[in-house]
């Protein structure tokens, strides 16, 4: 509201100071002009009455264009031009002096109204000021309070901190030793595996024929499935193969995928592990039995007559499984048919 006082007061001062030099207005008739148009009726008006000419007079200067009132919001637009504003007035009925002295009461009027509010707000002014007496010593307090507060809240940070590294160490700690863990169990599972497989070999105690002949009956398993077809390849081999044992192309199979995983579980570990060091031995006498019962099948699958070539091909087969294409080209070059 003070704001709007002000603008409008700055825009009619300069509206009457410096534009109304320029300005022209229609003047309204004086009083003699007004008498001299009203004899000059009463003369023309023969057969009129005196009275009723006035009454018409009056009626007729009832329609001039008297002025409305200076509003306020004219002079509140952001574009105000005090030159353009007065030559907007041309239409107004009223006289030079008349329009200046409006504008003056309008601005008193305003001035009026900005002192009203300065006046108002003069006892806020004067008990602000005494409402700030004293106030040092509670700024004082709020910052001491505010000091105390920050070092409170950096000794919770700080623990915080120390926390927070304290529990990134255990994690880490806990990380390392669940790797080491997985690694134990991976090694536990690659022990277990290396003497089954030694197991079902007859690896390790130098089994004699009928040892080794039993412990392949063991995989009654895999033996039920091919038996039969067992029994038809014994009946298509020669009299002079039969000193040697028939050897189960399911079987050698099955020990040739433990024995797959057994290379793949230690890549996984570590070929470098104290461990898997120690085991390399063993795991070189599996190879090599293996590669000895590929070599025994693949002699028996040449005498196998009809079914020669499916047995030859399932042999070589295995061979690859194994990744042994190398011995097997040797071992077919060796082959005597």
């Amino acid at each position: 509201m003070r704001k709007s006082a002000i603008h409008v007061g700055m825009h009619l001062r300069d509206s009457v100071d410096s534009s109304v030099g320029n300005f022209q207005v229609m003047v309204a008739p004086s009083d003699a002009t007004l008498l001299q148009l009203v004899g000059f009726r009463k003369t023309t008006d023969v057969f009129g009455d005196p009275e009723e000419s006035a009454s018409d007079l009056d009626d007729d200067t009832s329609d001039l264009p008297f002025p409305e009132p200076l509003t306020r919001a004219s002079f509140l637009a952001p574009d105000f031009n005090p030159a353009d504003y007065l030559s907007s007035l041309t239409n107004r009925h009223q006289s030079l002096e008349d329009l200046r002295q409006e504008l003056r009461n309008l601005d008193q009027a305003l001035s009026r109204e900005l002192l009203d509010l300065v006046n108002e707000n003069y006892g806020d002014f004067l008990s602000l000021g005494s409402a700030l007496q004293g106030g040092e010593e509670k700024v004082e307090q709020v910052r001491v309070g505010l000091l105390s507060f920050q070092r409170e809240v950096q000794a919770i940070r700080d623990k915080v901190e120390a926390r927070q590294s304290d529990m990134e160490k255990l994690l880490n700690e806990k990380r390392r030793l669940t790797g080491h863990a997985n690694i134990a169990r991976a090694l536990l599972d690659f022990a277990e595996r290396v003497e089954d497989l030694e197991k079902r070999l007859m690896i390790g105690d130098a089994p004699t024929q009928h040892q080794r002949e039993s412990a392949e009956g063991l995989d009654t398993d895999s033996d039920l499935l091919d038996s039969e077809s067992e029994e038809s390849d014994e009946e298509d081999l020669p009299t002079g193969s039969s000193a040697a044992p028939l050897v189960s192309l399911r079987r050698l199979e099955n020990h040739i995928q433990k024995y797959v995983y057994l290379t793949r579980l230690a890549s996984r570990i570590g070929g470098d592990h104290p461990f898997l060091l120690n085991q390399r031995p063993r795991l070189a006498k599996i190879r090599a039995t293996v590669l000895v019962d590929l070599k025994t099948a693949l002699e028996q699958g040449s005498h196998a007559g009809a079914k020669r070539d499916t047995k030859t091909m399932a042999v070589l087969r295995l061979y690859k499984l194994m990744g042994e294409d190398t011995s097997a080209v040797t071992a077919l070059k060796n082959l005597k048919i």
